[in-house]
């Protein structure tokens, strides 16, 4: 199980490899990277991501303890970025390894889920008419719910 909260850009093909060849019995490995996206109302010029070094990651870390233990999962792996990014730049990837593609693609929703909804990062979005807070959305908070 890895968890990094980083502010450099990561190379989703070697952690996928890394990921991949750190693991024997597993029989699926699922992933997802999170882009950063422009909103085209809003003209996004960059997107400012804090958090607290330590809470953030101890925080991701125990849902990530939280969905090894309840899918059985061979490995989990987050990472996910702060600081200034741009549309387009990644901001953040989950992979989970199970012996069946059931598990693995439920608990990445798990995680997907929460870190859209509940990791502790503080998001604002720049844009041409000036900046907001990113606030908690309706649907992902329903998201969450299944879980």
């Amino acid at each position: 199980m890895r968890v990094s909260v980083q502010l450099d850009d990561f190379d989703i093909g070697k952690e996928l490899d890394l990921f991949r060849n750190s693991k024997s019995n597993t029989g699926a490995i699922v992933s997802f990277q999170g882009i950063v996206r422009n909103n085209s109302e809003k003209s996004l010029l960059n997107m400012d991501i804090e958090q607290y070094p330590g809470m953030t990651q101890k925080a991701i870390s125990k849902y990530v303890v939280t969905a090894v233990e309840r899918w059985s999962l061979n490995d989990a792996l987050v990472i996910h970025r702060h600081g200034k990014l741009f549309p387009g730049d990644q901001i953040m990837m989950v992979a989970t390894a199970a012996m069946h593609r059931h598990d693995a693609f439920q608990s990445a929703e798990f995680l997907m889920d929460y870190l859209k909804s509940r990791a502790p990062f503080w998001k604002k979005e720049i844009t041409k008419k000036g900046y907001h807070w990113v606030e908690s959305v309706l649907d992902d908070e329903k998201s969450l719910e299944r879980w």
